[in-house]
């Protein structure tokens, strides 16, 4: 069975084609250094609208079956981004600790990251996580956070996700 993730970058440039989407391309590329399963990126570029992420993300989950979507853009203090709002919006449970730790990771790089308000929440048996919008916050911000992911998936009983632990190593309990 092929693992299916979303990606979705709130942009409202690129989503215009005003500029290329670097990020999603971020992610994708990241996802698949880390993966050895077999998976399927369902991508959208999407307006920062608090309405259209929302819509976006309950259709990747609910009718996509997507187990994991992950977004970037929209988490910082502008206005116009609204994705933490839109992810609890349509979240069940919020998993704060993400966010958390996404910050602390980024404080190492630059002190503005304290203005990030990435975060994550589950939506029935998936799990969606909210990262910044730079393609090398991206990666560090990934790198920190993804060791807990698989097993996040395998206790909402999704697909096991195996990764090249020569690239990333997770975490799951000894049986």
């Amino acid at each position: 069975m092929i693992a299916k993730i979303g990606i979705i970058t709130t942009s409202d440039r690129a989503s215009s084609g005003v500029y290329e989407d670097l990020s999603g391309k971020a992610i994708i590329d990241t996802l698949n250094s880390y993966l050895k399963t077999p998976w399927e990126p369902v991508y959208r570029c999407i307006r920062d609208d608090k309405k259209t992420i929302e819509d976006t993300l309950i259709n990747l989950i609910d009718n996509e079956k997507c187990s994991l979507v992950v977004t970037t853009g929209g988490t910082g203090p502008a206005l116009r981004d609204v994705t933490p709002e839109a992810t609890e919006a349509v979240c069940d449970r919020m998993m704060p600790g993400f966010g958390e730790l996404m910050r602390s990771v980024s404080l190492q790089y630059v002190p503005t990251a304290i203005l990030s308000r990435q975060t994550a929440g589950l939506r029935g048996s998936s799990l969606i996580v909210n990262l910044p919008g730079k393609p090398k916050s991206i990666k560090e911000c990934l790198d920190a956070v993804f060791p807990a992911i698989p097993y996040c998936i395998d206790i909402m009983e999704g697909p096991y996700l195996e990764t090249d632990e020569e690239v990333i190593k997770v975490f799951r309990p000894k049986k």
